[in-house]
């Protein structure tokens, strides 16, 4: 075993210890063992190159020296991996960042991470979301409004897979 010390805000050693009284954890050693132990068994067992959607939640207190700008710089600079953010304001100085991204496990579980290491956010959440491609790249054409002339645009479609294990896609 390795020993090592950890510094807890007042409010988490609180959740520590009601989790130990609960848990019947004989203290905060064994309680926080078992917190990483079921954390790691969560992690999908899938290769850091696997596809997926991720949708990567938090709270970011506004208030914390540069931290919006951070935030709002890292978002600019994987925005090909965007998909969807939403800030929803829930107080003076709080609010609760949302992001559906597109990407691999490793590196969208690496950004998520990053995220929640920043000072000032909390509660951070990850929902990974295996997914492959249904073919190669096509093209569509369809109607181009009153124009009456058609335009084409190219694409592929993602299909949501069951698992991050190998295998033909869901026919769901």
């Amino acid at each position: 075993m390795q020993r090592i010390t950890i510094t807890l805000t007042d409010e988490i050693a609180e959740e520590l210890d009601l989790f130990m009284a609960q848990s019947g954890a004989g203290n905060r050693s064994e309680a926080i063992r078992d917190l990483v132990r079921r954390a790691l068994a969560t992690r999908p067992d899938a290769p850091p190159e696997a596809p997926c959607l991720a949708v990567m939640s938090c709270t970011v207190d506004q208030s914390v020296r540069n931290l919006g700008a951070r935030l709002a710089q890292r978002r600019l600079d994987t925005h090909d991996r965007t998909v969807a953010a939403l800030s929803v304001p829930l107080d003076h100085t709080t609010s609760l960042e949302i992001e559906v991204t597109r990407g691999t496990l490793g590196t969208l579980t690496r950004a998520a991470e990053a995220q929640f290491l920043e000072r000032g956010v909390a509660h951070g959440a990850l929902a990974l979301i295996p997914v492959g491609h249904d073919g190669p790249r096509h093209s569509h054409t369809h109607p181009h409004g009153a124009h009456g002339h058609e335009h084409g645009h190219e694409h592929s479609h993602t299909v949501v897979q069951t698992s991050f294990r190998p295998g033909p896609p869901d026919a769901s």
